[in-house]
């Protein structure tokens, strides 16, 4: 993403004793806005069964519209100060979205970065939903990619962690690991909202590996609209290989939510930079639940963008999901009538401008 910078400070002056030092202070002002028209054969009904055709405006077809600041502060040999907050904006309606109901409440954290890696409390990521960003063909798409089976799955468990503290190891022979705990805090119940994640990722030239963990209880403190803590077990294993402008990604994940299914789901597919205006996407996800393999479903996506300038780009997006016993996959993350599937098969597509500053 493109970002500009704002320096808000620089040539701090501090006098102690007979030395002086100095270090440098800047806030990156960042965001994007991303805008689009989606369309489906079907929409699920309240009870579950076909509603009909859609044809909507969207906020986020291409990725969620977000805005943020980044600061960082040189504290001199090697260490760094940092801060992130970042809050989701609905382009469609000047609203919030993907925030969780809260101004900063995509992130909000601050840490220290230094030799011995990086170390960061508040509102992040968890290790568990990076490694599948990392392994996903279609880049977290908001339309037809693995951020629509996460969310079908557990919700914003995991995308947002309140309460955490994170540790990123510093690369070692190509590998880099990463924990996180994220503390409950209910009175009299340490358990309740309790949250843990670690992940190992192996990079080497056109190779990338990765693996990852997520254990979390449901309870706990946090107060947002949509379930932060649903109570889930999640295992991950990904890879990537880059032959020149053509990158094939897979992955496996498990999903073992409480009271729901416990899904297996097989996905890849490739990444083309086609000319350096033009990128071309497709991915392929097959989800089945272990417990019964009557519910089971299929879905595959294929996108392109063309790049008007490096901060804005043009997209088109469609794809296909079938599904089968009370299995439920849809089509967007974004648009959310096509959240949740019908029984059957559903096509459905979006196109819409993305702009980053």
């Amino acid at each position: 993403m493109k970002i500009s910078k704002l320096k808000l400070a620089s040539g701090v002056v501090v006098a102690a004793t007979a030395s002086t030092a100095n270090a440098q202070s800047s806030v990156t002002l960042y965001g994007i806005a991303d805008a689009a028209i989606t369309f489906s054969s079907k929409t699920a009904s309240a009870s579950g069964g076909n509603a009909g055709k859609s044809f909507a405006v969207a906020d986020g077809g291409g990725g969620p519209s977000l805005f943020g600041m980044l600061g960082v502060e040189d504290l001199g040999s090697g260490l760094k100060a940092e801060f992130r907050l970042e809050s989701g904006i609905n382009v469609a309606n000047g609203g919030f979205n993907s925030s969780n109901g809260n101004f900063f409440g995509r992130q909000a954290w601050v840490g220290l970065d230094g030799d011995f890696g990086a170390v960061k409390a508040g509102l992040q990521r968890s290790p568990f939903f990076i490694a599948l960003y990392e392994s996903d063909p279609r880049n977290y798409s908001g339309f037809a990619s693995a951020l629509l089976l996460y969310a079908e799955n557990v919700a914003v468990t995991g995308a947002f962690n309140s309460n955490a503290v994170t540790y990123t190891s510093p690369k070692l022979a190509g590998f880099q690991g990463q924990a996180m705990l994220a503390l409950g805090g209910s009175a009299g119940d340490f358990s309740a909202g309790r949250q843990w994640s670690g992940s190992l990722k192996y990079e080497n030239g056109p190779l990338m590996m990765n693996a990852a963990i997520y254990d979390g209880n449901s309870g706990g403190t946090v107060q947002t609209p949509v379930p932060s803590t649903v109570a889930f077990e999640g295992r991950t294993m990904g890879a990537g290989y880059t032959f020149g402008s053509l990158t094939f990604k897979a992955s496996f994940v498990n999903y073992k939510v409480a009271h729901s299914f416990n899904s297996n789901i097989y996905g890849g597919g490739v990444d083309f930079r086609l000319t350096p205006s033009v990128e071309l996407n497709g991915g392929v996800w097959y989800t089945t639940d272990r417990d019964d393999t009557v519910n089971h479903s299929v879905l595959a996506a294929v996108g392109a963008s063309y790049h008007l300038s490096p901060r804005t780009s043009l997209y088109a997006q469609i794809g296909t999901v079938n599904n089968h016993g009370a299995m439920r996959t849809g089509l967007s993350v974004t648009d959310t009538s096509l959240l949740r599937g019908t029984p059957g098969t559903s096509i459905g597509g979006d196109i819409g401008i993305r702009h980053s500053f």
